[in-house]
């Protein structure tokens, strides 16, 4: 693939106003790339894009949607075609986790999480990857999770929809594969932001958590490569964790993972 030139590139990205997504703003926005930033909290964005005006001098878009709204793939389209803004590279990134035994959540909010975990990332990777493949010279990036690569008990239903963004990003990169659009899956595991402030300290099962901007700058040097890869961890000891996670079998996998997670949520 030919060099990536961030210049000539606007940025899509979603989940915004705060961690990973927040952090992927500043440093595409200090490589010279121009973005949309999307989430619901709109003085969040506003603040976010003026930075990034001021400090990069770059052009940056706030748009406040609930990215849970159906159709959202057309709605967010509409949107930027009507401020007359052309996407060249995407970001999904906006997601949150429930943290607690299956069987005790509220079955809406388990739904929300899937509409904004799954259902967003598909509707708008599918809006706009056309496009993106034509013009061949930019990226999607999907955010999944450490929490794809085995079973998770206590965040059941996170831990899937990151497994289903893994497996759907990885096939995208296939699929793109010879028409210059870089596709590529993010996994961190825990990290520094406001992720646990809704899933709950204890959903990081005692990990260490990792800063936002170390997540980014491991995405953006995958993205730099000659021939980037379909996904990529963040953090040498997850990458350790994934690699061991394969050489045991997945009944002993869902047990570790359980009993990380049994300080935080005891179960029947």
């Amino acid at each position: 693939m030919t060099s990536l030139d961030y210049r000539s590139q606007t940025v899509l990205v979603t989940g915004a106003s705060s961690g990973i997504g927040a952090e992927f703003a500043r440093q595409l926005a200090a490589r010279g790339a121009n973005a949309v930033l999307v989430a619901r909290r709109q003085d969040r964005l506003d603040a976010l894009a003026t930075e990034l005006t001021h400090r990069h001098h770059v052009k940056a878009t706030a748009i406040a949607l609930d990215l849970t709204t159906p159709n959202i793939g057309s709605l967010l389209d509409r949107e930027v075609t009507r401020r007359g803004i052309e996407i060249t590279s995407v970001v999904n990134n906006a997601g949150f986790a429930t943290h607690g035994l299956f069987h005790e959540e509220h079955l809406d909010r388990l739904t929300a999480e899937i509409a904004l975990d799954v259902t967003s990332v598909v509707e708008i990777s599918h809006r706009f990857i056309e496009r993106l493949r034509r013009r061949g010279d930019g990226f999607l990036i999907n955010v999944a999770s450490m929490a794809a690569y085995q079973a998770n008990p206590t965040m059941a239903v996170y831990g899937a929809t990151k497994a289903f963004v893994l497996n759907f990003t990885e096939a995208l990169w296939y699929e793109s594969r010879g028409t210059g659009l870089r596709v590529l899956a993010l996994s961190p595991g825990a990290t520094q932001t406001e992720f646990f402030d809704v899933a709950g300290s204890g959903a990081d099962g005692g990990a260490r958590r990792m800063s936002a901007a170390d997540v980014v700058s491991t995405a953006l040097a995958a993205l730099d490569r000659r021939n980037p890869p379909p996904s990529v961890i963040a953090g040498r000891v997850n990458r350790a964790a994934a690699a061991g996670s394969r050489l045991i079998s997945r009944r002993r996998a869902t047990m570790i993972i359980g009993a990380m997670m049994r300080d935080s949520t005891t179960v029947a």
